[in-house]
């Protein structure tokens, strides 16, 4: 079988063919081409496989939960409760907007949520207050690469569903990284506060006025406990995790905070759906393009031309981590984990790689491949929320990539940084 499928994919891709087209009509068309339509029903019945899964029912409902809190209001009093801890330093908004991004991790875990949702209450709210909109687009979609690295994750969950990894301790592995990322930022963006004499948003705030504020922010703070607490302690699984979010944002909304209507349900429903039909499909597509990777060979020719690079694994893993971040400059992170799992996870567990441990690698690496010119997904949000040229935000994003990659090579060669959670907890 030859590889028509492959370059048919990158050049749909090339022309702006929405990828889960790309990745369907590749080996559709690939197959008639060299007279393998027989394979045809089998192609259709790996779409559909890949989508009828209880594991992967927990996406809907995490994006059902995530829906639910920004339609209510609870987003934004993450952000202000963030502003009551470290509004008062210099450059505080730009502090708020990370340490924002960190507590919406925890509800929703998307990138693109984090930064539509954020980035429309904070992007102008930074600009109004003295900060450049590019450097507010830029901290936004950095920032927002944390929501799929703390858990809960839905990447993590497609990634443990094609692999066979635990889900709970992927979730606990990518506590570090995600706390990591997010501080290093924080770091950076103290010095660029006092280099460019960034403002003070507000007045510190008293212990009465932080204690009143957490109050209003704790049902919203209560969700990851909730979750991940139940998941690691093993009460129950990501799926029933995801569905008891949803069902604990829907009467956290309606009834404690009533910041949402019963008339608005049929929407949240709707863009609920929307959004989970995308995703599933999307699995379903880079499920069959998996499979003819795997038939056509294409595999075997990835992993011997990694093989033939090196036989040191610390040497194989810093090409895999530059391969993956090229890839991720290019495609989503969901069609990468679902292309590239399969073919670069075998390989390095051959060569004594902890499965979890390279798991946690490859997440992280496409994860802020979302974040990363020319086609980063989050970068096209952001400049849609801020009115902003991609390349104006890009010029503002480098120092914020840069910590990143060193966090990606920090966990790639230090893998105790990573593995010590799960392992402490009976999960790595």
């Amino acid at each position: 079988m030859s590889l028509a499928y492959f370059w048919i994919f990158i050049f749909l891709l090339a022309i702006g063919t929405p990828v889960v087209f790309a990745l369907l009509i590749g080996p559709g068309l690939s197959l008639v081409i060299d007279g393998q339509g027989r394979y045809l029903p089998a192609l259709l019945s790996r779409l559909y496989n890949g989508m009828d899964s209880f594991p992967l029912m927990a996406v809907p409902f995490f994006i059902l939960a995530g829906e639910i809190m920004n339609r209510g209001g609870i987003t934004e009093a993450l952000v202000r409760f963030s502003q009551s801890l470290i509004g008062h330093v210099r450059g505080g908004l730009a502090q708020v907007n990370i340490l924002s991004s960190i507590l919406f991790a925890g509800l929703s875990g998307s990138a693109v949520a984090d930064t539509s949702a954020l980035g429309k209450m904070l992007i102008p709210a930074m600009h109004k207050s003295g900060y450049s909109r590019p450097f507010a687009a830029a901290i936004t979609a950095a920032s927002s690469v944390v929501g799929p690295i703390i858990p809960p994750s839905g990447i993590m969950i497609i990634y443990a569903f094609i692999m066979n990894v635990s889900v709970g301790g992927l979730f606990a592995a990518g506590i570090v990284p995600g706390i990591l990322i997010a501080g290093g930022m924080m770091v950076l963006t103290a010095r660029l506060a006092r280099s460019r004499n960034y403002p003070i948003s507000n007045r510190k705030a008293s212990l009465r006025e932080r204690y009143d504020i957490f109050k209003i922010s704790f049902p919203a703070l209560l969700t990851p406990v909730i979750l991940l607490g139940g998941i690691l302690a093993g009460i129950f699984t990501p799926t029933e995790a995801a569905a008891i979010a949803a069902a604990y944002a829907l009467v956290v909304a309606l009834f404690v905070t009533r910041t949402l209507r019963f008339r608005d349900l049929p929407d949240v429903f709707r863009e609920a759906a929307m959004q989970s039909g995308v995703v599933l499909l999307l699995v379903g597509a880079a499920l069959s393009f998996a499979w003819m990777i795997s038939v056509s060979g294409m595999a075997d020719t990835i992993a011997s031309g990694l093989g033939g690079v090196s036989d040191n694994v610390l040497i194989l893993l810093f090409a895999v981590n530059i391969l993956l971040f090229i890839v991720g400059m290019f495609l989503d992170a969901g069609p990468a984990i679902m292309i590239l799992g399969p073919v670069l996870g075998p390989l390095f567990i051959n060569l004594g790689v902890d499965p979890l441990h390279f798991a946690i690698v490859m997440c992280v690496n496409v994860t802020v491949g979302l974040a990363t010119p020319p086609m980063g997904l989050v970068l096209f949000v952001a400049a849609s929320v801020s009115g902003e040229k991609v390349e104006s935000i890009i010029r503002e994003m480098l120092p914020f990539l840069a910590v990143q990659v060193f966090v990606i090579f920090l966990i790639t060669y230090i893998p105790a940084l990573t593995m010590t959670l799960p392992r402490l907890m009976g999960l790595g």
